[in-house]
């Protein structure tokens, strides 16, 4: 998708930059998205409610990726110290070093779909082997991260794998519901990571091309957040989520002749004969 942006001259005349500024009201939905829903699980969890405190765990796990995702890119609209304690914080609660994720994303997007690309292994597998491999992705991210981190990613990597450890052994010795209903869900989201976060934006894309599907209709990513606008993110990734809509509707006028592969429903745009 970096050659599509380089050989296309309308992609590169696409403006963007206007995108990267958040208002107050946007760093703030930003920053607190996913404190909602993990207090709606810890409670419902706590009152042994286990199928509503499973859907909210689910949007906990998904808008923690969704910020995770923005601060490991430093497009929160803060500083970048801030968010990496915000990465810091959010691996103790979603049980992974998000450092750890932070080193395997960004190498994902240099050399996405590659033989060495540890994030994008499951894309390259059918749906059911994606699922099937999901307990061990977590591992292979963390191992590859640890491997081409440098000292100071690591320095956060350890940490959070030590705070990750500690929450695990207190759900494990301590008799409380909330936090082994919360820790149990994580550990599941954790699994199915390389499918949901993975497989579904990248399945069926070549190294060489569209390399990333993305998805329209309002009401599908009003409920996932967001979060199926991979191809536009993968062409800007500086640009913040909550402006992925505003380029996506920029990309849509710029290049219409481009099939965009989605992720739920048919291919966009008709290539040009």
């Amino acid at each position: 998708m970096a050659d599509l942006l380089h050989s296309n001259s309308d992609l590169r005349k696409i403006e963007w930059r206007d995108l990267l500024k958040l208002t107050w009201f946007q760093k703030f939905w930003e920053l607190t998205l996913p404190i909602p829903w993990l207090l709606l699980s810890l409670y419902f969890y706590g009152h042994a409610d286990w199928i509503l405190g499973a859907f909210c765990s689910f949007y906990f796990f998904l808008t923690g990726l969704r910020q995770s995702h923005g601060a490991q890119h430093y497009t929160l609209g803060i500083s970048r110290a801030p968010q990496d304690v915000i990465l810091f914080l959010l691996s103790l609660l979603m049980l992974g070093s998000m450092h750890a994720v932070q080193v395997s994303h960004l190498h994902h997007h240099r050399h996405c779909l590659d033989d060495d690309d540890a994030e994008g292994s499951t894309a390259r597998l059918s749906w059911w082997k994606a699922l099937l491999v999901g307990p061990l992705f977590p591992v292979r991210l963390h191992s590859a991260a640890w491997r081409l981190g440098s000292s100071i990613k690591r320095r956060w990597i350890f940490a959070e794998v030590v705070g990750v450890l500690a929450v695990f052994l207190t759900a494990v010795f301590v008799p409380n519901l909330a936090l082994r209903g919360q820790v149990a869900a994580m550990l599941v989201g954790e699994s199915m990571t390389g499918f949901f976060a993975v497989w579904t934006v990248h399945h069926g894309c070549e190294a060489d091309g569209l390399f990333a599907r993305t998805q329209r209709g309002r009401w599908i990513n009003w409920f996932c957040y967001s979060m199926f606008y991979h191809a536009e993110h993968h062409l800007f990734p500086l640009v913040p989520t909550c402006h992925l809509f505003r380029l996506a509707a920029r990309l849509d006028t710029a290049v219409p002749e481009v099939q965009w592969k989605q992720v739920i429903g048919r291919a966009l745009g008709s290539k040009k004969t």
